[in-house]
């Protein structure tokens, strides 16, 4: 679902609410579409935007400030942190899980690591194309 957030989450049965906003948080950061000093919304907006509990708006708050890529300033409110370029290892480590479901998701459907890179190389030329 994408409104009036400053990040794009579809959020699908099966996986925890609170990861997919988390990781949609990440991968806006890391891509770029949220930039460092960028107001990132309460817990009440999260919260009413993405129909989540309250909770769990908080707890993916929380992780994102614990993760650093958030930080509270005093009469500013929760903002983008200023943090360096993530190294490699930081940017895989962000596949890991997502590269996890992915290949248990391949092997249930009973296709072979072939058709699993056809499938990236296809999605990853299509974004280059779009993502200069």
């Amino acid at each position: 679902m994408t409104l009036g957030l400053p990040f794009t989450v579809q959020l699908k049965t099966g996986l925890p609410v609170y990861e997919q906003v988390v990781y949609a948080v990440t991968k806006a950061v890391v891509s770029g579409q949220l930039q460092p000093g960028d107001r990132f919304p309460s817990v009440r907006v999260l919260s009413q935007e993405l129909r989540i509990n309250p909770n769990t708006a908080h707890k993916v708050v929380a992780t994102l400030i614990n993760n650093r890529l958030l930080e509270v300033e005093p009469g500013k409110g929760t903002l983008v942190a200023q943090r360096s370029a993530p190294n490699r290892e930081q940017l895989a480590e962000l596949l890991d899980t997502d590269a996890e479901r992915l290949v248990v998701q391949a092997k249930n459907l009973s296709l072979e690591l072939e058709d699993v890179q056809n499938s990236i190389r296809k999605h990853w030329n299509r974004l280059v194309k779009e993502i200069p």
